[in-house]
């Protein structure tokens, strides 16, 4: 019996909705069960016989609440409630994942009280990898469930993924990771129908399939690290930025899903990447707190030099200014 015919679950989802709309009416209960609103007094009935003080009123402002003193259980999570839920606190607080952190905690006090088939995916979700606050480009919770599951238990999904509006591909992938990175959450994965790593919007996963087979990741793989490179290349232009620092320090001031720090001596650094946005990735060089200069790609000298004159007319006068 599924929970949409169990009466017993109808009486469960009352007593959720009285709750949380305290004066709820009979004939919105009713609306929002897809029942009538003699059955929400059955309802009704059932939980005042199983000891819940439900207290009604008549009138205009009547309806239905609890009586005062009553201590609800614990917590009535659905799942995809539970797992969003996981989802929101991942993308605002990556200590969200560690229990010795105070909202980490937290979580973990709302996961332990949840029944198992509950409980299960939205715990899989604090072994994610976050990265840091950007616009939220949240995908169906229950999606992005079966794809951290298969993550854990090596399993080989078929997914429909939709590459663009109205375009609709399948794809065999093994998933090796999921990962967060500005709020955008990704899918590391071998793609068997492309013979070739690819790196997957989540959001745009339409469906997701579980099939037979299992698979093993790569050994040395480090899917934080993995997404970051990936997002920094397969661009139209190329950047190369030489560092007059060394690399551990040039990795601190630019994000890794910017580009590839590769050391040429101890105090001087490559930085190899590609970008669409020439002009935007010259603001991010800006944030280099060392002597640079740019070997390619010639739009990008453009836009540094660009953005370097900008700079300097807003602190020197311009001559039009001295001779006014």
């Amino acid at each position: 019996m599924s929970r949409d015919e169990s009466p017993a679950a109808r009486a469960l989802l009352v007593l959720e909705m009285v709750q949380g709309s305290p004066g709820i009416t009979a004939q919105r209960l009713a609306d929002r069960l897809g029942v009538t609103e003699r059955a929400v007094r059955r309802h009704v009935g059932t939980l005042r016989q199983a000891g819940v003080p439900i207290a009604a009123s008549r009138g205009p402002h009547g309806g239905y609440r609890l009586g005062r003193g009553y201590r609800i259980p614990p917590l009535m999570f659905t799942t995809a409630e539970a797992l969003a839920l996981v989802m929101a606190v991942m993308e605002g607080r990556r200590e969200a994942a560690d229990p010795a952190d105070p909202v980490g905690g937290a979580l973990g006090k709302i996961l332990r009280v949840l029944p198992e088939p509950v409980a299960a995916p939205a715990e899989a979700f604090r072994g994610v990898s976050a990265g840091g606050p950007g616009v939220p480009a949240r995908p169906d919770p229950e999606t992005a469930a079966v794809l951290v599951q298969a993550c854990a238990s090596r399993q080989r999904l078929r997914l429909a993924y939709r590459r663009r509006p109205g375009e609709e591909g399948v794809m065999e992938v093994d998933p090796w990771a999921v990962v967060v990175r500005d709020s955008r959450w990704y899918l590391l994965c071998w793609s068997h129908t492309k013979n070739a790593r690819r790196l997957l919007r989540v959001d745009r996963v339409a469906r997701a399939e579980p099939l037979a087979g299992t698979f093993t990741p790569p050994e040395d793989l480090d899917p934080a690290t993995a997404v970051d490179e990936h997002l920094s290349q397969g661009w139209r232009h190329r950047v190369e930025v030489v560092v007059d620092a060394p690399a551990d320090a040039v990795a601190g001031w630019i994000p890794r899903s910017l580009g590839r720090c590769e050391a040429l001596a101890p105090d001087r650094t490559r930085l190899l990447a590609t970008t669409e946005t020439p002009a935007w990735y010259a603001l991010q060089l800006a944030a280099l707190r060392a002597p640079f200069r740019v070997v390619a790609s010639r739009e990008l000298k453009e836009a540094v030099a660009a953005l370097g004159r900008r700079l300097l007319d807003s602190v020197e006068p311009s001559d039009d200014t001295a001779t006014s």
